[in-house]
Order: structure tokens, then sequence, then C-alpha cells
């Protein structure tokens, strides 16, 4: 009898009292005890409103029935075929989507369909897949922000790949703790890029110079995120590197100044196509020929090896033992060592590699003058405070 009533009142309701009472009706169809002829007219008096004209009504329907798994399917599938103010709640909240459903909406839907979708609790692996790679930057971000999806690794290198450059996209990612090596990467790569535009748009530094300088950054960042990161994601990042065209003998030779041994070996290995222990067996021999037929193999600028060869000198010799800063930075005295010997050569195919050594050996000392100077901070501030204290008592 209410549904009849419904049905004939309706017909001739403006559009906000229709959609307050479709509100109405289908919070009744939920959760009043009605009968099952009264269920039936209330479910069908609900399909009929979703030919009405008005978006209000709609919208009203789904926000009553969107997290409900009592909902008629029906209706649901209904709502989430509508326009996207209408299916987005439907889409983030309701129970009676599959997967399938999902990957679907969030392939064909547009950026509001998208982010709903993201938005989504416990929401799988194939679904964030789809996202990662169709998906808008700002459902990414929602992605990302949602803590109960499950984000595989190659879903953020996707996602860092197509939105990198963005600063939201990148704090998102970094703060992640399951964030692979190989993409932290990318994102310091991609962060280079922008400065590079920026700095050379405002005219700042002409573009060579500008390139110089964040290509020398991004290496040293790649070296430090080696450092922090686990033997067993060395082989990825080594591959990453590689497949972008950054593995060079300039990031091989940092990183062996660097004392990260790791990654001078996995690197080498990569390159040479060969296993990592033989790399290891032939890096830590006394003998100089097996260095030089890896080095061969590897294809590396053989104008560089004397500098490869006098630090893995250095490094059997247990050159690195007394050097600070751990695997991340480079070490001074290391370079100076083989500096000197390049410089001794004195061969004019060398000066590049002069070049570039110099440049680690200024960046050395700079990093080695704010240690210095960090440590005499530390001291002075702990000699003040044990006074302060010796006075009080």
């Amino acid at each position: 009898m209410i549904v009849r009533q419904f049905l004939q009142w309706v017909r001739t309701a403006p559009a906000g009292e229709r959609a307050e009472a479709t509100g109405a009706l289908a919070r009744a169809y939920l959760y009043s005890d009605l009968t099952a002829d009264d269920r039936g007219a209330a479910e069908g008096a609900m399909l009929m409103q979703l030919d009405d004209p008005s978006p209000l009504v709609r919208r009203s329907l789904a926000d009553a029935l969107a997290a409900s798994p009592n909902a008629p399917p029906a209706i649901i599938f209904a709502l989430a075929a509508d326009q996207p103010s209408i299916a987005a709640p439907v889409l983030a909240l309701s129970p009676l989507f599959v997967d399938a459903d999902l990957v679907d909406a969030a392939a064909t839907g547009g950026p509001v369909i998208q982010a709903a979708v993201a938005s989504r609790a416990a929401l799988p692996r194939s679904v964030t897949a789809a996202i990662a790679e169709i998906g808008t930057g700002e459902s990414c971000l929602l992605l990302l922000e949602n803590h109960d999806a499950d984000v595989a690794p190659p879903s953020m290198d996707r996602i860092a790949e197509r939105f990198g450059h963005l600063a939201a996209i990148r704090e998102a990612l970094l703060v992640r703790a399951d964030l692979p090596a190989a993409t932290r990467q990318t994102l310091v790569a991609k962060l280079s890029e922008t400065l590079v535009g920026f700095v050379a748009g405002c005219e700042w530094l002409d573009l060579a110079r500008a390139q110089r300088i964040a290509r020398e950054a991004c290496e040293k960042a790649t070296i430090t995120i080696a450092a922090d990161s686990a033997t067993a994601e060395m082989g990825s990042l080594i591959r990453h590197l590689r497949l972008t065209g950054q593995l060079t003998a300039g990031l091989i030779l940092r990183a062996l100044l660097s004392g990260n041994v790791v990654l001078f070996e996995e690197a080498l290995a990569e390159l040479a196509d060969m296993p990592v222990a033989r790399v290891s067996g032939l890096v830590h021999d006394r003998g100089i020929a097996g260095l030089r037929a890896l080095f061969d193999k590897a294809a590396l600028p053989r104008a560089t090896f004397p500098a490869f060869q006098e630090a893995v000198q250095a490094l059997r010799e247990g050159g690195f033992v007394s050097e600070t800063g751990g695997a991340a930075r480079l070490k001074r005295r290391m370079i100076e060592r083989v500096l000197t010997r390049c410089e001794d050569m004195d061969l004019g195919e060398l000066e590049p590699l002069l070049t570039l050594l110099r440049r680690f050996a200024t960046e050395a000392a700079r990093e080695e003058a704010r240690l210095f100077c960090d440590e005499l901070v530390a001291e002075a501030i702990g000699s003040a405070e044990f006074e302060d204290q010796s006075v009080a008592a």
C-alpha cells in the first residue's frame, strides 16, 4: 500500500522531494522489517526510479544503497553505469562488484570513476595494476594513499614512470617502506629531469651545464640508494640502470671509489654477463690479467681502465678500511691515489677521465669538510651541555 502511494505521489512531486523520498524508500528496503510482497514492490519502485530524469533522485538512491551487501544487484549495476557523480559512490563502496567489474570500470571510466575505484578498501593487485597502468595522476595518488590497497612493486614502478615528475606522487611513493630500490632511482631521475627543465627554462644555467650537474647529482643519489638497499635488490637496480642507459663507466667508478663493492661487482656481472661470484673472484684475485679480461668483456671504455685498476688494487690492500662515510660517499684518499696514478701516465686520451676524477676529488673534499665541521659542532654542544650540568650540580 505504501509503495503504491509512493508511485502515485512521485509522478508529480518536485525533484528535491522525489530524491528525499527515494532515499527513504531505499533505507526502508535495507533496514525495515518488510514483508516479502512489500520488499518486491519496493525493489520495483527503486528500479523505476532509475529512469527518473533528475540526477538528484538517482544520486540519493546510490548514496543509500552503495555500501550495503543487501542492495539489489540490478540496481547497483545500473547505478554504476550512470553518470560519474552517481556511479562514484557505488563503485567506491559496494561489495557486490568482483575484480573484473572494477578493472572494467577503471578502464572505461573517466577520472572520477578511476578515483572512486582507487579509494576502495581492500583493493586487490589486479585492480591496482589496472589503475597504475591507465589511471590518471589523481587516481594513482589516491591509490598510493589508500593503505588498504595491495600495490605490487611493478605497479609502483609503473606509477613512477608515468607520474614521477609530479611532486605529490614522488612524496607518496618515497614514504613507502616497500618501495623497490629501482623505483626510488626512477624517482630520482625524474626529479633530475624536472629540475633541468626548470633551471634551463629560467635561464639560470645553460642546458648542457644543467644536464651535467643533474646527472652527477642523480649518480650520487643512486649510490646512496644502493648503499641503503638490501643486497637482494641490487640485481634489479643494476638491470634498471642498464635498461635506462644510466649504467655508465662514470657511475661504476663512483661506486667503486665510494667503497660500494657490491654495486661495482653486480654492475660488472651484468655488463659481462657473468655470475657475480665469478666476477668477485676476479676482482679480489691478486693478478691483473683476469681483471683486464673482465673489463674488456664488460665493454667499458679502455681509457678508464687505469682508474679502475688502481682502485681495485687499493681495494685488495684494504684501502677503504680507514675511510669514513660508509658506502654512500666518495673516499677522498682513494680518489687522490687514483688521480695521482692517472696523472703520472700523462696520456692525452685520459683527459676526460682526469676531469671526472678531479670533480670526484672536489666533491669528496667538500663532503669530508662537512663531516668534520658537523663533528666539531656536535662536540661543542656536548661540552656546553656537560658544563651546564656540572654547574647545576
